[in-house]
């Protein structure tokens, strides 16, 4: 039988024990001590991601557990409602098909708002009598993101149609109410909502752990907020975890929820805590088949260098070693292609907003680590009676355009993009993932649409003055490519680095572009509709 003898880590005991680990069949046979060595790694439990899109990381879920694996990480609570939106019902069962193949677990939710709202285009809807079927569903683990707050609030049949059957099959519900507070958030959490991963000050965190709603800790590629939020993970324990929600896969490759694990602790926070956070309480709140190295456990556990830097030497998953040294056997698996894309040539002449007599223009301002966004009022850039894109305020143009069936692009403006030449554009748009588009002039825009465009799905950069035409294609859903890890990594490296000698100061400008189509996150943002007070939740003028 395999064994392994380090120091092994319980959490739930709070002790480190110099033992041997033995396992048989998949699961752990005995754990005894190890008298008289004295082992230099450390076993603990693997690492869950609380709350993640797959999609997110442009890879399909068998190469996103391929690199994950390196980092530690066991099992993910994944939403598939990216691929639902383009999909519906079908790309749920894509993401499941796919992950099959993997010995990762995933835990795939019933996607909720799908769409996520009625102002905006999506590929497929799917209905509260598909999601109660889907709950049904052994291989889904839970409710996903229950976006329509307001719906939630005000009492709409659908959104609490949807709680109801995941309460009464005891699947929990997870939340999404960025800002909510107060009784609000007391109403929000009290209809069913057991888990929030939009808090992005720790007031609001404090508001909805009183109401008795788990924190997910989210430092994704986009939206950071482990800083103002990871002392809670001292002071609420069994309360908090920790999650992506939406990571680049140039930023997997460097590391995932280890890397949480390793700053909580530089910080401060006790170590059992950390662990039981990165660890425990996902798997007890979700009820995940993810052994604890208990006996009797299926043996999912990782070895790591030592308790502060975290570096992972070996994973195992169900007693199979599934990384070691940075490397892993897991084989690649076949993917195939599945999309819904009408693609048409977009022409600038589509994309001129007439001035007339307005004197102020609403302005996107985009705030880098957020999903939020700020409406500012500005003086409108004319030139021959149009409104333009101004470099040296940085108030750039923003587009979107239907990529489902033929209909006009939609134009705002927005702030704190940076660039000072070309466009960069993207179907990754939550949560319809229509084609958007931010750049300093139509030529450059279009330029960057119809690469997009050409590839049925991607992710682009354009300056047709400086003769730059780069595409990352995306052929699955335009969400997610067909190469590892390390090929999307550096293609989707190429175009940021293009994006940032442009001019751009944000971490993650093809991110934070995506969440700019994102109405459900205040305040103001775009569709293919046009533009969004998320505020007031109806649609706003540019110009006035």
């Amino acid at each position: 039988m395999p064994a392994v003898i380090a120091n092994v880590v319980d959490i739930a005991n709070r002790k480190i024990t110099p033992a041997e680990v033995v396992w048989e069949n998949g699961r752990i046979a005995s754990i005894t001590p190890a008298e008289g060595q004295k082992p230099t790694t450390y076993l603990l439990p693997g690492f869950v991601d609380a709350h993640v899109h797959i999609e997110s990381s442009m890879l399909v879920p068998t190469e996103f557990a391929r690199t994950a694996v390196l980092h530690g990480t066991v099992a993910t609570v994944s939403d598939p409602h990216e691929i639902g939106n383009v999909l519906g019902v079908a790309g749920v069962e894509y993401m499941l098909a796919n992950a099959a193949h993997s010995p990762l677990k995933f835990c795939f939710g019933a996607p909720s708002c799908v769409p996520a709202t009625t102002f905006e285009t999506a590929g497929a809807s799917i209905t509260t009598a598909e999601v109660e079927t889907l709950l049904a569903d052994p291989r889904i683990g839970y409710l996903s993101e229950m976006m329509n707050f307001p719906g939630i609030l005000h009492g709409d049949p659908d959104c609490l149609a949807k709680v109801a059957a995941a309460k009464t099959i005891g699947k929990p519900v997870d939340g999404h109410a960025p800002g909510l507070r107060g009784e609000a958030a007391a109403a929000y959490v009290g209809a069913g909502i057991t888990t929030d991963h939009e808090c992005f000050t720790k007031d609001e965190a404090l508001d909805k752990l009183a109401a008795g709603c788990k924190i997910s800790i989210r430092e994704g590629s986009a939206a950071r907020n482990f800083d103002a939020l990871y002392t809670l993970i001292g002071e609420y324990p069994g309360m908090t975890m920790l999650c992506s929600d939406d990571k680049h896969p140039d930023e997997l490759l460097l590391g995932h929820i280890n890397l949480l694990v390793r700053r909580a602790v530089a910080a401060g926070i006790d170590l059992f805590e950390v662990l039981r956070a990165a660890c425990l309480t996902p798997v007890q709140h979700y009820s995940l088949d993810v052994g604890q190295l208990k006996v009797g456990d299926p043996a999912d556990f990782i070895e790591v260098d030592s308790l502060e830097e975290f570096n992972v030497l070996r994973t195992w998953i169900d007693g199979e070693c599934v990384a070691e040294d940075g490397t892993t056997p897991l084989p690649r698996i076949e993917v195939h292609e599945a999309n819904q894309f009408e693609s048409r040539q977009v022409v600038a002449e589509e994309l001129a907003v007439a001035a007339g007599d307005a004197k102020s223009l609403k302005v996107i301002e985009a705030i880098d680590g957020q999903l939020v966004t700020n409406c500012l009022a500005e003086s409108p850039k004319v030139v021959d009676g149009k409104v333009v894109p101004d470099t040296e305020r940085d108030i750039l143009k923003l587009v979107v355009v239907n990529r489902y069936s033929p209909a006009p692009a939609a134009v705002a403006f927005i702030k704190n993009f940076g660039i000072k030449q070309g466009a960069l554009a993207s179907s990754v748009a939550h949560d319809s993932h229509n084609v958007i588009a931010v750049g300093t002039s139509d030529e450059d825009i279009v330029a960057a649409i119809n690469l997009v465009m050409d590839s049925r799905g991607g992710l682009s950069a354009a300056s047709v003055a400086d003769g730059v035409a780069e595409v990352l294609p995306l052929p699955v859903a335009g969400l997610m490519a067909t190469g590892t890890c390390a090929e999307v990594g550096e293609a989707y490296g190429k175009l940021d680095r293009q994006v940032k000698e442009w001019g751009s100061p944000l971490r993650a400008p093809y991110m934070t572009l995506s969440f700019m189509a994102l109405l459900v996150i205040p305040a103001l943002k775009l569709s293919d509709l046009g533009l969004f007070d998320g505020g007031k939740f109806e649609f706003a003028d540019l110009l006035t």
